[in-house]
């Protein structure tokens, strides 16, 4: 096997080339190239992982969270199968930036956690996900991280040869299937690049007992018991879980043209998805006639799938259609002082449409559409325009760019889920980035400045004006609602900078320290939301008064590389001034409220303030054996974080401990590898929380390429999720005991390539 001697990888890239990702690994020099800095990936001081495309592309189709759960340091939030948030070292949500190729994707995944992140992962290049210097360039407040998505569809480099790919694929676990098909080509000078995928795939498999239902003590009765274990029984019977499936249709065009001078393009993006809420929170407020029903509500709002709960018969479901138009380019000036001009303009039109259906076979049975039907679809939509520009400033021996970019974003919420007025944010971003090698070390150092803007207003409704609104729904009181509005308009300054020094100690050891201090600026919804929030149970009320995070970040990594064992270890400490969180409100305080404030019969949830610190290690220790025909890779990773507030409380949601196998054979044309993901117990539960048990997870991949002829490739790969069929529930999931991971699923992909 060739060394890596082309290029000098950062450990952590290598980790993936050679266990995490496993199928990037050849029998030849691997070069990957980090698309956020134009440069080989040793640019990068401090990657976490960068992970090729040929490893989503011989796997199971899933989410963005999914596809890189299990990486060292990564983990994921999900809300069934079609939603996966990625979490980095603890920190997800907002704190984690999605890119598409450096330009933050503009959905409203940060508005909900059943909400999907609009990523395509059909025909990329690969992901890479970056803390650091490096990421300030690309995203304000990336106290986590980022996660960059890079595809080709807009070519910089001319394409050489005609390329057309037509990939099929088969799910066990849902009963799905998913056809796919990519063009490139350069005809007359001009690149061409095409993909398509339709995926449809249906409610998913899981293990006996693997839903847990909570008994609501406080509407705990007798007369219901019976009711209530039979539900269970029934729905333990079924062997999947009801509004789990997904289906989804994305499309991709791109063009460019290119020159000694850079290159220029111009690519539109089409996504479609449609997919189920395996669980929603409802609320029990008081109607006419149903008195008898409320007493018990929350216990059937643990019971949301078909034949039980208030929403008997119905099928809860979000669609999505996003249309984005990037237009992208690069000036090679070569100039002593200005070498070139990266330049990129993307126009974002999102929606995420979440409604009640009837289910065939329920509508012949009697229901009051004034009392259970009335819910009317909830669209969450936002449209935004971003510009930037980053300016070359390097030469021979020094690194430095300039960058500066600005966004306007417009989110509104329509409808009977309307828990946020429509917000504007206004973005104006100042950064740069510096990279040099010293005698004694390389260093990287990167420093942004924000300017943000935040326009909406704040919904105030008393007691007695709520009263009324339930006796009498006439416009005339809209008026009235009107004068309740407190509009809200904020200026908001962030600072943050990165310091990465990294040395060879020895031909085999390399040090990296690294400092940073970041600041991320409270989003729309932890300012703004008044209202029910259907995903979580609560009714959650923001805070207009909440400042920025501050997050100063310590690392230290040691990298060891010798004759085919490779070592890395890192630890890592996150404080955090003025972390925002959500808190329920205790049984005390409702009971202080009284029944006259019950807020629709949802946990009561104050978006709240208070430091916080984070603190974890991380563990890759691998080995690589040459063998007569191929080589074969063992690797242990091992990654833990923890999360307490100053005043010894937990942090909810928290990464449990993990232990990493890998095992990876490469052989030609042959790949295999089988790892098993050991998921400790979580029993360092925040207030309110409850504790997860752990789980093994047990995964395999086994691809082989054909040539036929010249330039003629098939591609068979077959894979295998969850192999044990454990009962698995991620502790980072709002609904881990309702939603719990998929069980047994193997499936085949087919990709043909000429």
């Amino acid at each position: 096997m060739k060394k890596l001697n082309t290029v000098k990888l950062p450990l952590a890239a290598c980790l993936v080339s050679l266990s995490c990702s496993a199928l990037t690994q050849e029998m030849e020099e691997v070069i990957i190239k980090a698309s956020l800095i134009d440069s080989s990936s040793d640019a990068i001081s401090n990657p976490l992982h960068v992970m090729n495309g040929e490893a989503i592309a011989t796997d199971a189709s899933q989410s963005i969270g999914a596809s890189i759960d299990g990486l060292v340091g990564i983990s994921s939030s999900d809300y069934g199968a079609a939603v996966g948030q990625p979490i980095i070292r603890g920190m997800s949500g907002s704190r984690v930036k999605i890119l598409n190729n450096g330009v933050v994707i503009r959905d409203v995944s940060g508005l909900g956690p059943d909400h999907a992140i609009d990523a395509d992962l059909n025909n990329i290049q690969q992901i890479e996900i970056v803390r650091g210097p490096s990421s300030l360039l690309y995203s304000n407040g990336t106290i986590g991280g980022i996660v960059n998505i890079v595809d080709n569809t807009i070519a910089k480099k001319d394409f050489e040869e005609s390329r057309f790919k037509l990939g099929l694929e088969t799910q066990s676990v849902n009963d799905g299937d998913s056809h796919d098909f990519s063009y490139q080509n350069n005809i007359g000078g001009i690149n061409i690049s095409a993909a398509y995928k339709d995926s449809q795939f249906g409610n998913f498999d899981i293990p006996n007992d693997a839903v847990i239902h909570h008994e609501d003590e406080e509407h705990e009765g007798e007369e219901h018991e019976g009711e209530e274990h039979e539900g269970e029984e029934h729905e333990e019977d079924m062997g999947y879980l009801p509004n789990s499936d997904a289906g989804s249709t994305t499309k991709r065009l791109g063009i460019s043209k290119t020159g000694d001078w850079g290159y220029f393009g111009v690519s539109v993006i089409d996504n479609e998805n449609i997919f189920g809420i395996p669980f929603h929170g409802e609320g029990h407020e008081d109607e006419e006639g149903h008195e008898d029903e409320d007493e018990h509500a929350d216990e059937e709002s643990h019971d949301d799938h078909e034949g039980e709960g208030e929403h008997e018969g119905e099928r809860i479901f979000s669609k999505t259609e996003s249309s984005v138009i990037n237009l992208e380019g690069s000036y090679v000036l070569g100039n002593r002082w200005l070498t070139k001009i990266d330049y990129n303009f993307r126009d974002s039109d999102y929606s995420h449409t979440e409604q009640h259906a009837e289910e065939e076979g329920h509508e012949g049975e009697e229901h009051d559409e004034d009392e259970h039907h009335e819910e009317g679809p909830t669209t969450f939509s936002n449209q935004a325009k971003e510009y930037g520009a980053i300016f070359d400033l390097g030469n021979d021996s020094l690194s430095q760019k300039i960058a500066v970019n600005y966004v306007i974003e417009d989110i509104s919420v329509i409808g009977n889920e309307a828990f946020i007025n429509p917000t504007e944010s206004k973005e104006l971003t100042l950064g740069y980035y510096l990279s040099k090698e010293l005698d004694l070390f390389h260093v990287d150092f990167g420093i942004r400045h924000d300017q943000i803007s935040k326009e909406g207003s704040f919904s105030h409704q008393d007691e007695e004006d709520h009263e009324e609104h339930e006796e009498d729904h006439a416009d005339e009181h809209g008026d009235e609602r009107e004068a309740e509005l407190e509009h809200f308009d904020r200026d908001i300054s962030t600072t943050s900078y990165a310091l990465t020094l990294s040395r060879d100690i020895t031909d085999t050891l390399e040090i990296n320290f690294g400092l940073s201090s970041v600041e991320r600026a409270p989003s729309a919804v932890e300012l703004l939301i008044n209202g029910p929030h259907l995903a979580t149970g609560r009714f959650e009320v923001g805070n207009f008064n909440l400042n920025s995070e501050k997050s100063n970040n310590f690392d230290l990594s040691f990298n060891f590389s010798n004759d085919g064992l490779y070592a890395a270890l890192t630890f890592f400490q996150n404080n955090v001034d003025n972390y925002i969180y959500l808190m329920d409100e205790s049984e005390e305080d409702h009971a202080d409220h009284g029944d006259d404030d019950d807020h629709d019969g949802f946990t009561l949830a104050n978006y709240l303030q208070q430091d916080a610190e984070f603190v974890g290690y991380e563990l890759e220790i691998g080995k690589t054996f040459d063998l007569a025909r191929g080589a074969l890779t063992l690797a242990f990773g091992r990654d833990s974080v923890s999360g307490e507030f100053t005043d010894g409380s937990n942090i909810s949601r928290m990464t449990p401990e993990r232990n990493l196998y890998k095992v990876v054979y490469v052989e030609d044309t042959l790949k295999f590898l089988l790892s098993l993901k050991d998921v400790s117990a979580q029993n360092d539960a925040a207030e309110n929380e409850t504790a997860s048990d752990g789980f093994q997870m047990l995964n395999l991949n086994l691809s082989k390429t054909i040539e036929y002829s010249s330039g003629n490739f098939l591609t068979l790969s077959v894979f295998g999720k969850n192999l044990l069929d454990e009962v698995a529930r991620n502790h980072s999931s709002f609904v881990k005991d309702e939603v719990p991971l998929a069980g047994r699923n193997l499936g085949i992909r087919a990709s043909y390539s000429f």
